[in-house]
Protein backbone atom coordinates (compact mmCIF):
# COMPACT_ATOMS: atom_id res chain seq x y z
CA UNK A 1 0.00 0.00 0.00
CA UNK A 2 1.52 3.42 -0.68
CA UNK A 3 0.67 5.24 2.50
CA UNK A 4 1.49 1.88 4.71
CA UNK A 5 2.42 3.21 8.38
CA UNK A 6 1.73 6.90 7.45
CA UNK A 7 0.06 9.48 9.61
CA UNK A 8 -1.48 11.66 8.18
CA UNK A 9 -4.30 14.64 9.34
CA UNK A 10 -6.61 16.10 7.39
CA UNK A 11 -7.99 19.31 8.05
CA UNK A 12 -12.19 19.70 7.22
CA UNK A 13 -12.16 15.98 7.01
CA UNK A 14 -15.46 15.10 7.14
CA UNK A 15 -17.35 16.16 4.11
CA UNK A 16 -15.98 17.34 0.40
CA UNK A 17 -12.76 16.60 -1.03
CA UNK A 18 -11.55 16.33 2.65
CA UNK A 19 -13.53 13.53 3.23
CA UNK A 20 -12.51 11.88 -0.13
CA UNK A 21 -8.63 12.13 0.70
CA UNK A 22 -9.42 10.50 4.30
CA UNK A 23 -11.13 7.73 2.53
CA UNK A 24 -8.17 7.49 -0.04
CA UNK A 25 -5.47 7.75 2.33
CA UNK A 26 -7.20 4.77 4.68
CA UNK A 27 -7.96 2.67 1.77
CA UNK A 28 -3.72 2.90 1.31
CA UNK A 29 -2.69 1.95 4.56
CA UNK A 30 -2.52 5.63 6.59
CA UNK A 31 -3.00 5.87 9.96
CA UNK A 32 -6.00 8.76 9.75
CA UNK A 33 -6.82 11.77 12.27
CA UNK A 34 -10.16 13.52 10.78
CA UNK A 35 -10.43 17.25 12.19
CA UNK A 36 -14.14 18.73 12.27
CA UNK A 37 -15.89 21.35 13.82
CA UNK A 38 -19.10 20.51 12.82
CA UNK A 39 -21.38 17.29 12.09
CA UNK A 40 -19.18 14.16 14.83
CA UNK A 41 -21.55 12.14 13.89
CA UNK A 42 -20.69 12.01 10.17
CA UNK A 43 -16.81 11.90 11.58
CA UNK A 44 -17.77 8.95 13.71
CA UNK A 45 -19.51 7.36 10.49
CA UNK A 46 -16.50 7.70 8.38
CA UNK A 47 -14.32 6.05 11.31
CA UNK A 48 -16.55 3.12 11.38
CA UNK A 49 -16.25 3.08 7.65
CA UNK A 50 -12.63 3.56 7.95
CA UNK A 51 -12.33 0.36 10.61
CA UNK A 52 -15.14 -1.94 9.14
CA UNK A 53 -12.23 -2.07 6.08
CA UNK A 54 -9.26 -2.64 8.45
CA UNK A 55 -8.01 0.85 8.64
CA UNK A 56 -7.13 3.48 11.52
CA UNK A 57 -8.73 6.59 12.10
CA UNK A 58 -9.73 9.12 14.98
CA UNK A 59 -11.21 12.08 14.91
CA UNK A 60 -10.64 15.82 16.63
CA UNK A 61 -13.09 18.60 17.15
CA UNK A 62 -10.52 21.40 16.42
CA UNK A 63 -10.70 25.10 15.09
CA UNK A 64 -8.24 25.86 13.24
CA UNK A 65 -8.97 28.91 12.56
CA UNK A 66 -6.89 29.38 16.13
CA UNK A 67 -3.30 28.43 16.99
CA UNK A 68 -5.12 26.45 20.16
CA UNK A 69 -7.06 24.44 17.48
CA UNK A 70 -4.27 23.98 15.06
CA UNK A 71 -2.02 22.12 18.28
CA UNK A 72 -4.55 20.21 19.68
CA UNK A 73 -4.90 18.35 16.41
CA UNK A 74 -1.44 17.99 15.77
CA UNK A 75 -0.97 16.81 19.60
CA UNK A 76 -3.76 14.04 18.51
CA UNK A 77 -2.16 12.80 15.86
CA UNK A 78 1.55 12.40 17.74
CA UNK A 79 -0.24 10.81 21.23
CA UNK A 80 -2.58 8.54 19.10
CA UNK A 81 -0.13 7.14 16.55
CA UNK A 82 3.40 8.21 17.59
CA UNK A 83 4.30 10.42 14.65
CA UNK A 84 3.13 12.56 11.96
CA UNK A 85 4.45 12.50 8.15
CA UNK A 86 1.57 14.94 6.11
CA UNK A 87 -0.46 17.13 6.81
CA UNK A 88 -3.17 17.98 4.39
CA UNK A 89 -4.77 21.48 5.04
CA UNK A 90 -7.84 20.98 3.20
CA UNK A 91 -10.48 23.37 5.26
CA UNK A 92 -11.60 26.13 3.44
CA UNK A 93 -14.59 28.81 2.98
CA UNK A 94 -16.35 31.34 0.65
CA UNK A 95 -18.52 33.93 0.88
CA UNK A 96 -19.27 35.28 -2.74
CA UNK A 97 -19.07 38.93 -1.80
CA UNK A 98 -17.11 41.29 -4.12
CA UNK A 99 -14.62 44.50 -3.12
CA UNK A 100 -17.36 46.94 -2.86
CA UNK A 101 -19.47 44.98 -0.35
CA UNK A 102 -17.12 42.86 1.92
CA UNK A 103 -17.13 43.33 5.59
CA UNK A 104 -14.66 43.48 7.91
CA UNK A 105 -16.41 40.11 9.83
CA UNK A 106 -16.57 38.19 6.45
CA UNK A 107 -13.30 39.19 5.30
CA UNK A 108 -11.13 37.93 8.89
CA UNK A 109 -13.31 34.64 8.90
CA UNK A 110 -12.26 33.49 5.11
CA UNK A 111 -8.49 34.36 6.25
CA UNK A 112 -8.77 32.91 9.26
CA UNK A 113 -10.13 29.24 8.25
CA UNK A 114 -7.97 29.71 4.57
CA UNK A 115 -5.18 31.14 4.97
CA UNK A 116 -4.38 31.44 8.88
CA UNK A 117 -5.05 27.11 9.77
CA UNK A 118 -2.79 26.84 6.57
CA UNK A 119 -0.01 28.75 7.70
CA UNK A 120 -0.02 27.73 11.39
CA UNK A 121 -0.92 23.79 10.26
CA UNK A 122 2.40 24.48 8.16
CA UNK A 123 4.25 26.14 11.29
CA UNK A 124 3.29 23.27 13.57
CA UNK A 125 3.67 20.41 11.70
CA UNK A 126 6.83 21.28 10.51
CA UNK A 127 7.88 21.81 14.40
CA UNK A 128 6.72 17.96 14.33
CA UNK A 129 8.77 16.81 11.76
CA UNK A 130 11.99 18.74 13.23
CA UNK A 131 11.57 17.40 16.31
CA UNK A 132 10.87 13.43 15.10
CA UNK A 133 14.09 14.32 13.15
CA UNK A 134 12.46 13.10 10.03
CA UNK A 135 11.50 14.22 6.80
CA UNK A 136 7.88 16.10 6.27
CA UNK A 137 5.15 16.92 3.90
CA UNK A 138 3.08 19.82 4.11
CA UNK A 139 -0.23 20.20 1.16
CA UNK A 140 -1.95 23.00 1.06
CA UNK A 141 -5.43 22.96 -0.35
CA UNK A 142 -5.47 25.88 -2.92
CA UNK A 143 -7.29 26.38 -5.50
CA UNK A 144 -7.24 27.77 -9.26
CA UNK A 145 -8.46 30.59 -7.81
CA UNK A 146 -4.98 31.65 -6.60
CA UNK A 147 -4.12 32.57 -9.52
CA UNK A 148 -7.47 33.15 -11.78
CA UNK A 149 -9.36 35.68 -10.69
CA UNK A 150 -12.89 35.23 -9.53
CA UNK A 151 -14.43 38.84 -9.47
CA UNK A 152 -17.37 38.51 -7.06
CA UNK A 153 -15.94 36.26 -4.47
CA UNK A 154 -12.78 38.04 -3.95
CA UNK A 155 -11.93 37.45 -0.21
CA UNK A 156 -11.74 33.56 -1.07
CA UNK A 157 -9.55 34.55 -3.98
CA UNK A 158 -7.23 36.65 -1.88
CA UNK A 159 -6.69 34.05 0.64
CA UNK A 160 -5.78 31.42 -2.02
CA UNK A 161 -3.29 34.00 -3.69
CA UNK A 162 -1.66 33.68 0.23
CA UNK A 163 -1.83 30.03 0.24
CA UNK A 164 0.04 30.48 -2.93
CA UNK A 165 3.17 32.63 -1.13
CA UNK A 166 3.02 30.07 1.83
CA UNK A 167 3.94 27.33 -0.18
CA UNK A 168 6.21 28.93 -1.84
CA UNK A 169 7.89 30.91 0.93
CA UNK A 170 7.61 28.24 3.32
CA UNK A 171 8.98 25.29 1.26
CA UNK A 172 12.02 27.43 0.41
CA UNK A 173 12.55 27.68 4.37
CA UNK A 174 12.25 24.20 4.85
CA UNK A 175 14.04 22.69 2.22
CA UNK A 176 16.92 22.43 4.18
CA UNK A 177 15.15 20.51 6.76
CA UNK A 178 13.93 17.65 4.19
CA UNK A 179 10.18 19.42 4.94
CA UNK A 180 8.39 19.77 1.30
CA UNK A 181 5.24 22.02 1.00
CA UNK A 182 3.17 21.52 -1.97
CA UNK A 183 -0.04 23.49 -3.24
CA UNK A 184 -2.87 21.02 -4.59
CA UNK A 185 -5.32 23.93 -6.66
CA UNK A 186 -8.72 22.12 -8.04
CA UNK A 187 -10.95 24.04 -10.30
CA UNK A 188 -14.85 23.33 -10.26
CA UNK A 189 -15.05 19.89 -7.79
CA UNK A 190 -19.00 18.10 -6.94
CA UNK A 191 -18.85 19.32 -3.27
CA UNK A 192 -20.86 20.89 -0.65
CA UNK A 193 -19.53 24.51 -1.89
CA UNK A 194 -21.26 24.17 -5.52
CA UNK A 195 -24.26 22.26 -4.80
CA UNK A 196 -26.49 25.25 -5.62
CA UNK A 197 -24.88 25.14 -9.23
CA UNK A 198 -25.15 20.95 -9.61
CA UNK A 199 -28.92 21.02 -9.00
CA UNK A 200 -29.42 23.20 -11.46
CA UNK A 201 -29.58 21.95 -14.65
CA UNK A 202 -28.76 25.35 -16.97
CA UNK A 203 -25.92 26.24 -14.58
CA UNK A 204 -24.45 22.87 -14.44
CA UNK A 205 -24.14 22.63 -18.99
CA UNK A 206 -23.14 25.84 -18.37
CA UNK A 207 -20.27 25.30 -15.84
CA UNK A 208 -19.33 22.00 -17.54
CA UNK A 209 -19.54 23.62 -21.07
CA UNK A 210 -16.63 25.90 -19.63
CA UNK A 211 -14.55 22.75 -18.55
CA UNK A 212 -12.63 21.42 -21.84
CA UNK A 213 -12.75 17.76 -20.28
CA UNK A 214 -16.38 18.63 -20.23
CA UNK A 215 -17.31 17.95 -16.23
CA UNK A 216 -16.46 18.83 -13.05
CA UNK A 217 -14.41 17.19 -10.71
CA UNK A 218 -15.43 14.30 -8.08
CA UNK A 219 -13.80 14.84 -4.62
CA UNK A 220 -12.20 11.91 -5.40
CA UNK A 221 -10.17 13.01 -8.61
CA UNK A 222 -8.72 15.51 -6.26
CA UNK A 223 -7.90 12.78 -3.29
CA UNK A 224 -5.64 10.45 -6.06
CA UNK A 225 -3.77 13.32 -6.23
CA UNK A 226 -3.22 13.80 -2.62
CA UNK A 227 -2.27 10.33 -2.10
CA UNK A 228 0.20 10.59 -4.92
CA UNK A 229 2.28 13.60 -3.62
CA UNK A 230 2.05 11.52 0.33
CA UNK A 231 3.11 8.57 -1.08
CA UNK A 232 6.61 9.97 -1.47
CA UNK A 233 6.76 9.28 -5.58
CA UNK A 234 6.91 12.89 -6.25
CA UNK A 235 9.96 13.42 -3.48
CA UNK A 236 11.62 16.20 -5.54
CA UNK A 237 8.21 18.17 -5.65
CA UNK A 238 8.69 21.40 -3.67
CA UNK A 239 7.03 25.16 -3.16
CA UNK A 240 5.15 24.87 -6.60
CA UNK A 241 1.51 24.26 -6.79
CA UNK A 242 -0.28 20.83 -8.68
CA UNK A 243 -3.43 22.00 -10.85
CA UNK A 244 -6.27 19.67 -11.21
CA UNK A 245 -9.46 21.64 -13.23
CA UNK A 246 -9.86 19.71 -16.38
CA UNK A 247 -7.95 22.48 -18.32
CA UNK A 248 -10.85 25.41 -17.69
CA UNK A 249 -7.81 28.12 -16.78
CA UNK A 250 -6.48 27.12 -20.00
CA UNK A 251 -10.22 27.62 -21.97
CA UNK A 252 -11.16 29.57 -24.80
CA UNK A 253 -14.20 31.19 -26.36
CA UNK A 254 -12.21 30.58 -29.20
CA UNK A 255 -12.60 33.73 -31.80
Amino acid sequence: MLLDGKTIIVTGGNSGIGEAIVIAAAREGANIVIDYVAHGEVTDQIIAKIEAAGGKAVGVDADVSTADGIHSMVKTAVDTYGRLDVIVNNAGIENRTGILDTTEEEFEKIMAVNLKSAFFGTQFAAKQFITQKTPGLVINMSSVHEDWPMPGNIAYCVSKGGTRMLTRTAGVELGPHGIRVVNVAPGAVDTPINAETVADPAKLKMLDDSIPVGKLAQPEDIAEMVVFLASGKASYMTATTVFIDGGIMQGSVGL
